[in-house]
C-alpha cells in the first residue's frame, strides 16, 4: 500500500466506518507510525494533532475500534477503515461523531446483541432460551409472529401492527442466527435480484 503522506505534512485523513452497519463513525488522522501500530495491534490508532502524539482510540474510555479492513483512496492520500467498535465512538456518548443514528445501524446492532446473548449462553436471556430449544421451535415462533402480523394488518390499530412487526423482525433475526446466516447474506440475495439484467 503506497500511501502519500506528503500532501498533508505527514498526515492522512482517515474515515472510520462500522464494519457491520457501514455507518460513518468518525474522522481522524494518521501518520506512518500510527498506521503501522494500527496494523500491528489491530486497534485503530491515530495521530492526535492536539496532543501531538499517537492516540489509541478508547485508551481512556475503553471504547476502542478494532481493525477489520483498510482501504486506500484513488489519490493515495486518505484511508477508509472498517472497524468493530466497542461502545459508542463519540466522546459525547453518541454512536457516531456525526450524531447520525440510522435505523439500519440499530437493526445490525440488534443482530449483534442477539448473537452475543446466544454465544454467551446467557441463562437469563429469552433469546438464548428460545435458541436452545432448537430450530423447529424458532421457526415455529417466526410463523406465529407472521400470522399475528397478518391479523393486525387487517385491523386499524397501528400500535398493535407496529409491535407485531417488531416481534416478527426480532424472531426472524434469531432464526437467521439459528441457520448460521447474517443480514448481510440476505442483503446480498436482494442486491443480486435487483441488479439490472444484461
Amino acid at each position: 500500500m503506497n500511501i502519500d503522506f506528503s500532501k498533508g505534512n505527514g498526515l492522512v485523513p482517515v474515515i472510520i466506518q462500522n464494519a457491520q452497519t457501514l455507518q460513518v463513525l468518525m474522522l481522524g488522522y494518521m501518520n506512518e507510525e500510527a498506521l503501522k501500530q494500527t496494523q500491528e495491534t489491530g486497534l485503530v490508532t491515530f495521530y492526535s494533532r492536539s496532543k501531538k502524539r499517537l492516540w489509541v482510540k478508547g485508551e481512556s474510555s475503553g471504547n476502542t475500534l478494532r481493525l477489520v479492513d483498510l482501504k486506500l483512496d484513488c489519490d493515495n492520500d486518505s484511508l477508509l477503515i472498517l472497524a468493530d467498535p466497542t461502545g459508542p465512538t463519540c466522546h459525547t456518548g453518541s454512536t457516531s461523531c456525526f450524531k447520525v443514528e440510522t435505523a439500519k445501524g440499530f437493526i445490525y446492532d440488534l443482530e449483534r446483541t442477539i448473537s452475543d446473548r446466544i454465544d454467551a449462553n446467557d441463562p437469563k436471556s429469552y433469546t438464548n432460551e428460545l435458541y436452545r430449544r432448537g430450530i423447529n421451535k424458532v421457526a415455529q415462533k417466526v410463523g406465529e409472529e407472521a400470522v399475528e402480523l397478518v391479523i393486525e394488518a387487517k385491523d386499524s390499530n397501528d400500535e398493535l401492527f407496529k409491535n407485531e412487526a417488531a416481534d416478527l423482525l426480532y424472531h426472524y433475526l434469531v432464526l437467521l442466527k439459528a441457520k448460521n446466516f447474517k443480514l448481510t447474506d440476505i442483503e446480498a440475495v436482494l442486491k443480486m435480484r435487483s441488479a439490472p439484467s444484461k
